[in-house]
């Protein structure tokens, strides 16, 4: 029979090592598990017989590995797959700080790693999960700390866990679908800019000099094509600056602008109403923020957190100020004993679908349901939407890149013809 060398976790949570007898990988599984261990590593030995069931003898702990150092923060893959083994680990009913030391052991060196040293020394100290989680708040939000606070208060740690791997999952996703949509009119609206700086500072000129030696009279469209293209190339009588030095820069200018204006109240304010009130894209923009909200709220409310802690939590990460004013109204109301779908229904911030969900879940008492069908309704349309949109930016795009470049083929040809005119009639 062919003997298996396992490592295996005890009860405690220390490794151990030893070997047993089976017929199978799968039975000798099953039989590690039988004598109370959880089997973390099993291979056959080759060439060597029975070396008893009953031998597993502990094994020194390892030394902590250094971090080392890194930049930037932690990433939202890396982020979900972390909460997606330690809902595992926890599961299968390893110790809270066994489990963490054995994500951290499998971390590449970075910030991740980092950070899940300093959680095993916290918890190794005798703070809890969430109170460790809360120290770096780069990594685990406020959302994330509360859901594992409740969890560990309701002694579902593993559930909560899950649950919270379900949400980060389901929100990466819906981020790389908006982000994939916005990928070929990006690089689309880029090459075409590219193309339409070279006809003005190259070709343009070009044929100014052809016109000015013809002495012939050019239109009015003609003219203002050049005057544009001088003032692109920088040849304009006095003038100091190019075009071309405040074109190219102006997009990444104008996003710096948008983004220091939104590190104000007043400017979140401006930006995001006017965002949410735009033909079109605003109607995305508002499904988003519904799915994001409602599958906030609906896991919060889920794990147990209390209902005006859950509601505050969901308007400081819902990232609109239209809705933080909603759910701040919504908020005031429950505290003041009312409920949940009325002064939601006044901000007209959501459709009544959306509402009279939210009113039937709030009588049913199954508000937390309500709010996750909710979310994955949005989901679904904002699913919708983006193709929608894409669908209709590609033949949109066409139509203005073959407005431009028929405008400037009209506009250069103009001159051509009376060129033509001219020479034909002095001819006769």
């Amino acid at each position: 029979m062919p003997t298996f060398a396992y490592e295996a976790l005890n009860a405690a949570g220390k490794p151990q090592k030893g070997s047993i007898e089976a017929t199978t990988t799968e039975e000798a599984i099953q039989r590690i598990k039988g004598q109370g261990f959880f089997p973390t590593s099993v291979r056959e030995q080759k060439g060597k017989q029975g070396g008893g069931g009953g031998g597993a003898t502990a094994t020194a702990k390892k030394p902590k590995a250094k971090g080392g150092f890194s930049i930037g923060g932690v990433s939202a893959k890396n982020l979900t797959a972390f909460t997606r083994q330690l809902s595992t680990l926890q599961d299968a009913g390893l110790p809270l700080l066994r489990s963490l030391q054995i994500l951290e052991s499998q971390q590449k060196p970075g910030k991740m790693k980092n950070v899940l040293i300093g959680i095993c020394e916290e918890v190794e100290g005798g703070s809890s999960l969430s109170e460790a989680m809360a120290k770096y708040p780069k990594a685990f939000n406020k959302l994330y700390t509360k859901m594992v606070a409740a969890g560990e208060v309701g002694g579902v740690l593993d559930i909560i866990l899950q649950r919270l791997a379900e949400f980060m999952e389901k929100s990466e996703r819906l981020k790389r679908k908006i982000k994939g949509a916005m990928v070929y009119p990006i690089v689309v609206i880029s090459i075409a800019g590219i193309i339409l700086s070279a006809i003005m500072y190259f070709i343009i000129p070009k044929f100014e000099e052809i016109f000015t030696d013809f002495g012939v009279a050019l239109p009015a469209l003609t003219m203002g094509l050049i005057r544009v293209s001088r003032w692109f190339a920088g040849t304009n009588p006095g003038q100091e600056i190019p075009g071309w030095l405040i074109s190219i820069p102006f997009p990444f200018v104008a996003w710096i602008c948008w983004k220091l204006l939104r590190k104000s109240r007043p400017g979140r304010a401006a930006t995001d109403t006017s965002v949410f009130w735009l033909p079109i894209f605003g109607k995305l923009v508002r499904k988003t923020v519904i799915a994001r909200f409602t599958r906030t709220l609906g896991t919060l409310v889920a794990a147990g957190v209390p209902i005006l802690e859950a509601i505050t939590i969901t308007k400081e990460t819902s990232g609109n100020y239209v809705f933080e004013k909603a759910l701040g109204s919504v908020h005031d109301s429950i505290r003041e004993g009312e409920g949940f779908s009325d002064p939601l229904r006044e901000s007209k911030t959501c459709d009544a679908l959306v509402v009279n969900m939210i009113d039937v879940g709030e009588e049913t008492g199954e508000l937390d349901a309500m709010l996750l069908k909710i979310a994955d309704n949005y989901d679904e349309e904002v699913d919708v939407a983006v193709a929608s949109l894409v669908s209709l930016l590609e033949p949109l795009m066409v139509v203005v890149l073959g407005g431009i470049v028929g405008t400037i083929v009209v506009a250069m040809f103009l001159p051509l013809v009376a060129m033509i005119n001219s020479l034909q009639g002095g001819g006769i």
